[in-house]
Formats: structure tokens, sequence, C-alpha cells
């Protein structure tokens, strides 16, 4: 892989609460996923994670989740498709109006949490938010999980698509993630972390849960800035795909 992009979910606070370290995290990143005011944020926290994203030159994405604040998009919902379809659409509507203010063009979508998750293996969601991508812009990027039913159905539409590579989770057999819910969902070791996704980048492949090998097929990686470590990990991130060879950028 010659080169590889960098993204990271944010613009995660609301009102007078503050969750993540978003100024500090946009300028190490190449592209980044803005939550839409659903899951989490709201219309002004909205405003200045763009802003910061156009004046540190990073691909702005919107980052559509289930209407649910207190659970945070990550209880799941059985939305009907069209229900979905209007929500994503919506969503993605509002955060392209403050990209156009700041004379930014929206560049691509990734939906969040549960909804990001039920769509890798639902194809009837795939396809409502793959829809409400393509009516919306037939330019932009979807990014999913790496050979998901949203990659699929992001293709059977004629989008680009991204499939995407998660830095500091742990993955299930068949190329899931493995869920919030269990104790190892999340690798604790960043010399881990660090170590397998640039494996991941060389070779395609990532040691699942169990053990086994599991193919990964990715042109993002995917780094959480709202932990206590989250800068020093992008940053160790960064610096070993360098050292192995390879570029960051944008999608």
């Amino acid at each position: 892989m010659a080169f590889v992009d960098l993204n990271c979910d944010l613009g995660e606070s609301f009102g007078r609460y503050t969750l993540g370290l978003d100024d500090q995290v946009i300028p190490l990143i190449t592209s980044a996923n803005v939550a839409c005011g659903m899951h989490a944020g709201d219309p002004v926290v909205m405003a200045q994670s763009v802003e910061r994203c156009v004046a540190a030159g990073v691909a702005i994405g919107a980052h559509p989740g289930y209407p649910d604040l207190q659970g945070f998009g990550r209880r799941d919902m059985n939305l009907s498709a069209e229900e979905a379809y209007a929500f994503v659409l919506y969503q993605v509507s509002a955060l392209a109006g403050f990209c156009q203010a700041n004379g930014a063009k929206l560049h691509h979508v990734k939906p969040h949490g549960q909804l990001y998750n039920r769509a890798a293996k639902d194809e009837v969601l795939a396809n409502a938010i793959a829809r409400a991508v393509r009516d919306f812009d037939s330019d932009l990027v979807l990014v999913g999980l790496a050979g998901s039913c949203l990659i699929q159905a992001g293709r059977g539409l004629g989008l680009r698509t991204a499939g995407e590579f998660f830095a500091d989770r742990n993955y299930q057999p068949d190329g899931s993630l493995v869920p919030r819910s269990q104790p190892n969902a999340v690798i604790a070791n960043e010399d881990e972390a660090v170590a397998r996704t640039v494996e991941a980048v060389k070779s395609g492949i990532v040691t699942a849960s169990d053990g086994s090998q599991v193919a990964v097929d990715f042109d993002t990686i995917c780094v959480h800035g709202d932990g206590p470590q989250a800068l020093a990990f992008v940053n160790r991130i960064r610096a070993a795909l360098s050292a192995a060879g390879v570029e960051i950028k944008a999608i």
C-alpha cells in the first residue's frame, strides 16, 4: 500500500459538555468525520469543527448516526429503510451547509456507531444509507468497514467507497468488529495496536480475536481522539507508518 488515509471521529461535544481533543487531533489526521447532531454534536460544534478542518486542510466527512443522543448512537434501532434514508440525508445535508458556508466541500460520509455496525451486515440498511449519499451528491466517498455490506452497496450504486480499518479495535473471524459490550473490544496495549496496524497496511491481514488470520482490504485507518493517550497514539501511528514507507494522505 503506497498511501493510506488517517481519519478520526470528532465534533462530539454538545452544549457545555466537551468530549475529545479535537483542536489537537485535527492537525494530525488527513480526514475528519464530524458528528451531525443526532448521536452527538450540535450546530455550534458542527460549525467549529468545520472551521478547524478547513484551517488545517483536512478532508471533511459527515458522521451521521442513529437519533439517540443519550445512547451516543451505540444502541440499535430497528429503523425502516425509509427512516434510515431520511435520517442520513438530513444529517449529511446539515453538515454540507456548514462546509458551503466556509468555502469548503463535503468529501465523504461515514456512518457512526451501531448504524455503521449494522449496515456492515444488513443489506437493506446499507442500501438505504448508500442511496441517501448518492442522492445528495454522487461524488461523495462512502466509508464503511472493509469488506462489508455497506461497501458493496455503495459500489453497487456507483459511489466511490473507502474500506476502513480500526487501529485500536479487535476483529472477529468474519471481519467484523468485536462488539463494545465485550471486554476485549478495544486494544488497550498501544504497542500492539501500532504493530498490528502497520502489519495490516503491509500485508492486508489482521489477527482476529480467536487467533485466525483475516484479510482486510482498506483505504483508511480510524484512530480515536477521545482517550487520555489519544494524541500520543496518533503520533505513534503516523511515525510507524512513515517508517514503513507509507504516505499518509486523504483519499
